[in-house]
């Protein structure tokens, strides 16, 4: 599984690259704190939403820490989607290196 960093990512987003940000956390999660834009799918959804998404498309998965993104990295890998990135350390490594501005939870 192909992984990204938070820099990455932010750097990808602000040259507005076609790609999506796929949030698996849960709706209270997302209220603390979320990117702009992203594809929001519980991660316990996705076995039955994952065909919402574009399987040619470039697929970024994030979570809080990155154990589940990483979970929903290998399914959608598993169902054909060749362009998965997992984002290393999640949401609170997002906050850490990219923008302290960010809520940790």
């Amino acid at each position: 599984m192909k992984a990204m960093r938070p820099q990455e990512l932010a750097e990808r987003l602000a040259a507005e690259d076609n790609l999506v940000v796929l949030d698996v956390r849960q709706p209270e999660e997302l209220a603390i704190c979320r990117l702009d834009g992203v594809v929001s799918i519980p991660l316990g959804e996705l076995t039955r939403r994952y065909e919402e998404l574009d399987p040619a498309g470039e697929v970024v998965c994030v979570c809080h820490h990155g154990v589940r993104s990483a979970r929903a990295a290998g399914f959608l890998q598993q169902m054909g989607f060749s362009k998965v990135w997992n984002l290393t350390g999640g949401m609170d490594a997002w906050a850490v290196e990219v923008d302290p501005k960010v809520a940790r939870y």
